[in-house]
């Protein structure tokens, strides 16, 4: 026979023991020690930041464009943007695709001389990122290679182990039945503007705001590590179907 409590470390109402509500939200993978797992997103500051790059390789390729645009409270607040000069060619086919050459980019600054001005942009905010995979792996790299472990504290966008929040996973979810969750088409069912579309602080701003509406979808959770929680379950699902498909 069981014994009066069962559950998994809970009650027969379904509420966990008392003391140990804070053992429990460390379960969750990702987050930024800044906010509790409890936290609102909409009522935070994010960082949404989009790159343009010379290549599609993190470890080989670099920056070209960095672009943050600042929302609180789900509304556009401001922005930080700059080209970047990556010291080296960049490709045309990678040009066709973004119209920045090495013209635009050979008086700029190197990753190296906004390094510090960035990471000061990005503090105290929740890092966001449409395909955010894709820019993390960038933003890490460029770190990476300036800031020893062991430096100065970093900003949550540039701790290799802080999750950044990616509308592009709830895009899949929530409109699972179009064709295209690329950006520009995300964009214009959502009736959001996307003007001069693959330059970063354009592709940011418009990102925030697609995040925006998707936080007021009752599907999408409010909480912090609640919403982490469920963007990593939509996220190994779709790796998932992807693998299947390719088998």
């Amino acid at each position: 026979m069981k014994g009066g409590m069962e559950g998994g470390g809970c009650f027969r109402t379904g509420l966990h023991y008392p003391g140990i509500a804070h053992l429990l939200r460390v379960q969750v993978a990702g987050l930024a020690e800044e906010w509790s797992p409890e936290f609102s997103i909409l009522e935070g500051r994010w960082a949404v930041i989009d790159t343009e790059t010379t290549g599609r390789d993190a470890d080989n390729d670099r920056i070209v464009e960095v672009g943050v645009s600042f929302f609180e409270g789900g509304q556009w607040v401001g922005e930080y943007g700059t080209l970047i000069n990556p010291e080296r060619p960049i490709p045309e086919e990678v040009v066709a695709v973004h119209g920045i050459t090495d013209e635009d980019v050979k008086d700029k600054p190197t990753f190296r001389e906004v390094f510090a001005e960035l990471s000061r942009a990005l503090e105290g905010a929740i890092p966001v990122a449409y395909n955010a995979e894709f820019d993390k792996a960038f933003l890490l790299a460029e770190a990476s290679r300036l800031a020893p472990e062991g430096a100065d504290p970093l900003p949550p966008a540039l701790r290799p182990s802080v999750t950044w929040i990616d509308p592009l996973t709830w895009a899949r979810e929530l409109q699972k039945t179009e064709k295209s969750r690329a950006l520009s088409d995300v964009c214009e069912r959502l009736g959001i503007p996307l003007d001069n579309a693959h330059r970063a602080t354009h592709d940011a701003k418009a990102a925030g705001q697609v995040l925006s509406v998707f936080m007021r979808d009752p599907r999408v959770p409010s909480a912090y590590g609640a919403f982490i929680r469920e963007q990593g379950r939509l996220e190994k699902m779709a790796a998932f179907e992807r693998a299947r498909w390719r088998n």
